[in-house]
């Protein structure tokens, strides 16, 4: 059965002319790039658009994917140059290569101290099952800076490890892991701010 072929061996066969086989990959990986995409580009219609052109893209260039890293992986990388892209033009940004667009290195010099510090009214399993939770979640990511929110979602949400992030980033793997905390406690701040129990906040420590 089809089903039971791995991306690995899809590829083969979509390399050998096997339409059907690109057709399978298009439907295990669609919905996770489109929703990877519309977390970046925000818009419905932008995302439809840019997933489709990350799979044609994918198609026309298939030819020279070689496997140095997984399809999954390669293919992400495709859609985050296309969502990139959408956000720099509507920016009057030029479209410059995402490594051109990230090199810049961040530091643990740079980490934010958290300036909001309370426990939480609700245990995090309690919080997870609110139905306004997502929607928090989702405004708290938007509100990322682009490069920060671009790292937690290949790293935390599409579980990618922080080789296959650095790669599909096009960024050093240091640089993975400082972005990463970035994010990780500019969300956990956002989201204190939400579910935090005022009446037992705490003041933050003096920073020097």
């Amino acid at each position: 059965m089809r089903a039971a072929f791995s991306d690995a061996e899809l590829v083969r066969r979509a390399q050998d002319g096997d339409l059907t086989a690109f057709e399978e990959l298009v439907g295990r990986h669609e919905q996770r790039i489109y929703t990877l995409v519309r977390r970046i580009v925000g818009q419905q219609q932008d995302a439809e658009d840019v997933t489709q052109q990350a799979f044609l893209s994918a198609l026309e260039n298939l030819a020279g994917f070689r496997g140095e890293s997984s399809f999954a992986t390669w293919l992400t990388r495709i859609a985050t140059h296309a969502a990139l892209k959408v956000i720099r033009k509507r920016k009057g940004l030029p479209t410059e290569s995402l490594e051109a667009a990230t090199e810049e290195e961040d530091s643990y010099e740079r980490i934010p101290h958290p300036e909001y510090i309370a426990d939480w009214r609700q245990s995090p399993s309690e919080v997870a099952a609110r139905s306004e939770t997502q929607r928090l979640i989702d405004a708290a990511l938007a509100g990322l800076d682009e490069k920060h929110r671009l790292v937690f979602l290949l790293r935390d949400v599409e579980g990618f490890s922080v080789k296959e992030t650095a790669e599909a980033l096009g960024l050093s793997e240091a640089n993975v892991k400082v972005r990463l905390l970035r994010a990780r406690l500019e969300l956990r701040e956002k989201l204190t701010r939400a579910f935090g129990d005022e009446s037992r906040r705490l003041s933050p420590p003096a920073h020097s």
